[in-house]
């Protein structure tokens, strides 16, 4: 109740009084922005501990528009502004603002007005309420270099996406026709296969002879089960079309991702010592490092510490719990792009061989408690936490249990000696055994 007081500016309330509630006026002259795709609504907030005055203007989204809001913030002497994120229409007031004023990006949940008593103007005045308290935690935005990268690492994955289901739709196209070639071969776009599809695509005949000359390699020893899995092909001119336009669809694909990845070479030229950093850490590869930087950048000094920067990515265990009762822990859907890139990781490390066996180590101890899924969540946390620290110091990945893992028998044995040394002082000097009476030959051995 006294938080609504204090936004709707009903009351003046005494500076101890704010001060024995912890609510604190952290920016005297603000600014909430409701932000449409054709327009927003300004509400400028001048106040002290006193009743604010308000004062609403409402500006179209077009340029010139905008600079006029800027200067309209610059008159009223505002140099804190906050505005809700809406889809992309926040892009352009941030592109207009951000050089010259602090602001601040809100999660729609932290600033959404109750329903049914809300429109633009009333909004818009509630998000700047909640931001001159001090209630709205700002969302991270990186710096521009890092938002273009973005853009180009986020389409890449959209294109896989689409390449992933053309590869789907062209092997169900010939599943429907009576060709159980995917049952045979193990990949239906290896080069038997393929060279097998075209030729299926070319005739309206089937000669046995010339798809046996078609195989390779290990298949060859399968001709039969090619034979039969393709005897039963029956696919009319109209759906051997459709087939010929998902093919040139998929190779437009392919094509796409190597322009972009020639794109996202060159934007990355700058970054290649965090690469090479990221790089140190089992199961990242060079795409993934590039896909993490482009996500959470390399200035750490954002985040404050690893245990937000988890939980920004949603990899942290959510917190629901009421009357006592933990309802779910599961982890939120935050990190849409970054999560599954540190999940790939995770899988890639946990499957590495006696070289690298921290990571599959930890993993194996998680999945016997906690099960294979919280395992890997666990693991893409640990790589996270350690992204954020070398990031910080500059090292590469060297966790600092590390040696458990990966030391060498000789050292260990030397390890279990010296233990079992001081295991033995311990006791002689408590008394309980007499020097010489235990012996580490078997150990020393």
């Amino acid at each position: 109740m006294l938080l609504y007081l204090l936004c709707d500016g009903a009351v003046t309330v005494p500076p101890g009084l704010m001060r024995r509630y912890s609510m604190k006026l952290t920016y005297p002259i603000c600014c909430g922005v409701d932000v449409h795709k054709t327009f927003l609504v300004a509400t400028v907030i001048t106040s002290s501990y006193e009743a604010p005055k308000y004062k609403q203007k409402r500006f179209s989204i077009h340029y010139n528009q905008l600079l006029l809001f800027r200067q309209w913030l610059i008159d009223n002497n505002c140099r804190d502004i906050c505005m809700e994120s809406t889809g992309k229409y926040w892009i352009p007031v941030w592109n207009v603002l951000e050089d010259s004023f602090h602001v601040v990006i809100a999660n729609p949940k932290w600033v959404s007005a109750v329903k049914g008593n809300k429109d633009d103007k009333k909004d818009s005045k509630w998000i700047g309420d909640l931001f001159r308290m001090g209630l709205v935690p700002s969302s991270y935005i990186p710096e521009k270099d890092i938002r273009i990268l973005r853009e180009f690492t986020r389409y890449r994955s959209k294109l896989v996406s689409m390449r992933s289901s053309e590869k789907n739709r062209f092997q169900n196209a010939f599943t429907v026709c009576n060709l159980t070639l995917d049952a045979v071969v193990s990949d239906m776009f290896g080069k038997s296969a393929t060279d097998i599809e075209n030729y299926l695509l070319s005739t309206d005949t089937f000669d046995t002879d010339r798809c046996i000359s078609l195989l390779r390699g290990s298949l060859k020893k399968k001709s039969s089960d090619v034979i039969e899995a393709v005897s039963g092909f029956n696919m009319t001119a109209e759906q051997k079309e459709r087939v010929r336009i998902i093919q040139g669809h998929f190779a437009d694909i392919d094509r796409r991702i190597a322009q972009i990845d020639g794109v996202i070479a060159n934007l990355t030229v700058g970054y290649e010592g965090a690469i090479a950093l990221l790089c140190t850490v089992p199961g990242i590869d060079r795409r993934l490092a590039i896909t993490i930087i482009s996500e959470i950048g390399t200035d750490m000094s954002q985040f404050g510490s690893s245990k937000r920067l988890c939980r920004w990515a949603g990899l942290t265990p959510g917190r629901n719990e009421s009357a006592g009762k933990k309802k779910s822990v599961k982890i939120s859907r935050a990190g849409v792009y970054l999560k599954p890139a540190l999940v790939e990781a995770a899988h890639a490390a946990v499957k590495s061989t006696e070289k690298q066996p921290y990571f599959r180590n930890k993993y194996e101890r998680i999945m016997k408690r906690r099960g294979k899924k919280r395992a890997i969540i666990a693991v893409a946390r640990m790589m996270l936490t350690a992204i954020f620290a070398m990031f910080k110091t500059g090292e590469v990945f060297n966790p600092c249990d590390l040696q458990k893992f990966d030391m060498p028998e000789e050292l260990k044995k030397k390890q279990t000696v010296s233990q079992a040394k001081d295991a033995i002082k311990l006791l002689v000097s408590l008394g309980l055994i007499s020097e010489g009476s235990i012996s580490l030959d078997s150990l020393a051995s």
